[in-house]
């Protein structure tokens, strides 16, 4: 249920400040960190920056088309504004929010959370009773914080306790990592959880750090 919470968070939002979710996130979160290209939906003279989305056709690896870039979901204003996703955004502006959640709330001059709004953010917030109910989605050394998953527990070089993020179901992956001072993003063009991709690329990450 953890998308209906949030979906709920999304309309108090917007009737307490009076103004569309959309509205009070760019004001309040895109443009202070400068997320330039972070809305709900691509305009006409951007849309040809949107790649299309592709979903597995078949066991023999072929795909075909899930979403197209012009006359798709993203190229118009969605009906609902969703407080749990329906964000189109780029590296540049996903790496800018990361920095800021890695940087404890702050990107440079902006503070934009309070620290420990943050850290509760990123805490594991599940008893080890639900934790193991739901191993099957998060895998069974993380658990979850408030949006966020988080890991608790290292079972591999990429599995470092503390880093936090999400996976998409878009096939996009982003995740910060206080203990190494790291965030980086996986942005690909294809529908569901292409798990053995995440793997690999984190575990890439990681091989990379040369301290």
């Amino acid at each position: 249920m953890y998308d209906t919470a949030l979906d709920v968070l999304g309309v108090l939002i917007a009737r307490v400040a009076e103004q569309p979710l959309e509205t009070f996130m760019r004001q309040r979160i895109f443009e202070p960190l400068g997320m330039k290209d972070t809305a709900f939906s691509v305009p006409s003279e951007k849309i040809h920056r949107l790649p299309p989305c592709y979903q597995q056709a078949g066991d023999d690896g072929t795909f075909e088309l899930f979403d197209a870039a012009e006359g798709g979901r993203f190229s118009r204003p969605p009906t609902f504004q969703s407080g749990r996703g329906g964000l189109v955004s780029t590296a540049d502006d996903l790496l800018a929010f990361g920095q800021m959640l890695l940087n404890q709330g702050r990107l440079g001059r902006e503070r934009i959370l309070a620290r420990p709004s943050v850290e509760l953010m990123t805490t594991d917030q599940l008893t080890p009773e639900q934790r193991a109910a739901t191993g099957f989605f998060l895998g069974g050394n993380r658990g979850w914080g408030l949006g966020m998953s988080v890991f608790v527990r290292r079972d591999d070089v990429a599995s470092s306790p503390g880093r936090f993020g999400w996976d998409g179901g878009y096939g996009t992956s982003w995740h910060a990592d206080p203990a190494e001072e790291l965030t980086a993003i996986l942005l690909t063009q294809v529908l569901t959880f292409p798990g053995a991709l995440y793997e690999q690329f984190w575990t890439s990450v990681y091989q990379a750090i040369d301290d």
